[in-house]
């Protein structure tokens, strides 16, 4: 965990605010006054507006407490030249971990421990407004004193986090404050249980990655990954993801969603082959991992010359892959600098073998590495900060084959920073960065769109329309005995070139693609007994849509198939739809007015109870 010792305060800069993003890498944008010596800045934008927050910790006058900035679009600061201060708890002089997430109904929330040793969450909404009060609420029922962590759901609320050095602490937290039960994570063989990880699955489920950790600076470290719904219900048992390895108990591992309800996991530590490499797992969202090997990918094979460290990653929306980049410095002195970057499948295939560089070694050391994958699964854009104390920061463009598409420069004033810990991603063509100018005092930032550009972006037009009102059902046919899943949607209004719908085999992560005639809003998949997780998009001529939505919003459906002959003769009161065989909805709400053919009928039973049924009509 990180403990940053603050041993003075700085006098803030007044510096007056820059209205809409600069062009300029020479004079980035100013977003909030702060302290010189400020520090731990954290970005999240909200998706359908594009509106980014900002949070950063300095000095005030109840101790090392954070800040906040609303951003709009065009980079305009929203909440004055000194942003909006935590001030309703008293905190300590050192950095216990906190946290930040912007949630899908606008807002923000900042999750801390306070100096009494409890954890709250205040939320804030655009207006600057303290939805919870300045003292928020409190989590955990007064448990967890340490390090947060959370993860905005799809409902407006937000799951957190917290530990207390033996035990971890979890929680979900409805839009309104609702507070679901607390879940607590321990062991009773000795390890504690420290450093958890969350990543959004299905239905608001969180998974949750964490170490077992045995005592002393170099310990046995073991990673584990659990389901938890916001009821507090467990989804799996826990599951092993890597084996106990022996390391520097500070190296803690980190975790990212993979867009299918399962993560990628990743480490880095010296206990295989006593060198440090970075090591690779993935999960499902059934918590179940996807690679054999319990030692997980090294994201390089691991050379006793050389560390791969530092790294970061992030998903390719279409693929699902992991895009990695890491520094490479020597063993021997850690005076040379490299970053590397690679792409790992969620059953562990390394597609760009030994990784491909990404910046070479010069005068000048390489930190502060940032990935994150473009909207439309083109490609993604490395980011990374050179230089000791004096930091450039410089960008990078490429395409999912790891062609270099741009590079530029974000910032190219020399001076010293604090930058951030993450990035936002890119959200309606843009990505944001932020950092402390610690050389005057500050927040600083820019964006960058993912063809390169910095400064005023216009929001992209969506034309790439996705089908819409996505449902899916177990299918019996009584007459031929197959099973399976039939899928129905609402076409767009531009039809495209076909569909593609993808069915991932939740227990080993196996994905197939099938392709889906224009002209049908209807599928039966004859799939095998099991569960199966079902995505649709729109392919047109330069473009592949987002996931079609279900009318509950989710991007997904989830079908169980039991291959047992369900009751489907029961009598249909309300018809819903009428299918022919390929697929297409008919304009019939008369069964008597059908030509002779095989027709798929769904509806409703005299309980209210939605069926399918196969019917050939010979009149």
């Amino acid at each position: 965990m990180k403990k940053l010792l603050i041993l003075s305060m700085a006098l803030a800069s007044f510096v007056t605010l820059k209205a809409q993003w600069t062009d300029d890498p020479m004079n980035n944008n100013h977003l909030a006054n702060c302290s010189s010596d400020a520090g731990e800045v954290y970005t999240a934008t909200v998706p359908s507006t594009g509106d980014t927050y900002i949070q950063w910790c300095a000095f005030g006058s109840n101790g090392w407490s954070p800040f906040l900035q609303r951003l709009t679009y065009d980079g305009t600061p929203q909440w004055g030249n000194n942003g909006i201060h935590i001030s309703g708890h008293q905190f300590s002089s050192m950095s216990e971990g906190l946290a930040m997430t912007a949630t899908s109904d606008g807002c923000v929330v900042s999750c801390f421990a306070n100096y009494d040793g409890f954890t709250y969450a205040v939320k804030i909404d655009p207006e600057g407004n303290f939805v919870w009060g300045e003292q928020g609420l409190q989590l955990f029922g007064g448990l967890g004193f340490s390090r947060t962590e959370l993860t905005a759901s799809n409902d407006g609320g937000f799951w957190a986090l917290g530990f207390d050095y033996n035990n971890l602490y979890l929680q979900y937290i409805g839009a309104d404050g609702t507070m679901g039960p607390t879940t607590t994570i321990s062991d009773n063989g000795g390890y504690k249980c420290m450093f958890g990880q969350l990543t959004l699955s299905i239905d608001n489920n969180v998974l949750l990655t964490y170490e077992k950790v045995g005592s002393g600076f170099y310990t046995d470290k073991e990673l584990y990954v659990i389901g938890v719904t916001p009821q507090g219900g467990i989804i799996s048992p826990t599951q092993l993801l890597m084996s106990s390895q022996t390391f520097q108990s500070t190296y803690i591992h980190y975790a990212v969603p993979d867009g299918m309800g399962g993560g990628y996991a990743y480490i880095w530590h010296p206990g295989i082959g006593s060198a440090f490499n970075t090591y690779v797992f993935h999960f499902n969202e059934l918590a179940l991992s996807t690679i054999n090997d319990l030692n997980g990918i090294p994201v390089h094979s691991t050379d006793p010359s050389n560390f791969y460290t530092g790294a970061y990653g992030t998903v390719d929306p279409i693929s699902h892959d992991l895009i990695i980049a890491y520094e490479q410095t020597d063993a021997s002195t850690q005076s040379q600098s490299r970053v590397y970057m690679n792409r790992i499948t969620s059953t562990g295939e390394r597609l760009w073998g030994e990784g491909i560089l990404v910046a070479d070694n010069g005068p000048d050391p390489y930190g502060d590495i940032l990935v994150d994958a473009f909207e439309d699964g083109s490609g993604f854009s490395v980011i990374y900060s050179k230089g000791n104390y004096n930091r450039t920061v410089e960008a990078k463009g490429y395409d999912m084959e790891g062609n270099l598409l741009w590079t530029k420069q974000i910032s190219s004033g020399f001076y010293a920073r604090a930058m951030c810990q993450n990035s936002t991603g890119f959200h309606l063509g843009q990505n944001v960065v932020a950092w402390v100018h610690s050389a005057n005092g500050g927040i600083y930032g820019q964006n960058i769109g993912p063809d390169g550009t910095m400064g005023p972006i216009e929001p992209p037009v969506i034309t790439c329309l996705a089908p819409e009102n996505l449902e899916g059902d177990y299918f019996y046919d009584e007459e031929t005995g197959a099973f399976g899943a039939l899928l129905t949607w609402d076409a767009p209004e531009t039809l495209p070139l076909h569909y593609n719908l993808y069915r991932t085999e939740p227990l080993n992560g196996a994905r197939v693609l099938i392709e889906v005639s224009p002209d049908a809003t209807s599928y039966f998949d004859e799939a095998e007994i099991g569960s199966h997780y079902y995505q649709l998009t729109a392919v047109y001529e330069d473009c592949e849509s987002d996931f079609a939505l279900t009318p509950d919003g989710e991007d997904h459906v989830y079908i169980y198939v039991t291959g047992i002959q369900e009751n489907t003769s029961e009598e249909i009161v309300t018809l819903m739809r009428v299918y022919n065989m390929n697929g297409q909805v008919l304009k019939c709400s008369d069964t008597n007015t059908l030509t002779n053919g095989v027709y798929i009928l769904q509806g409703l039973t005299k309980e209210g109870k939605l069926v399918s049924r196969k019917v050939v009509v010979n009149q």
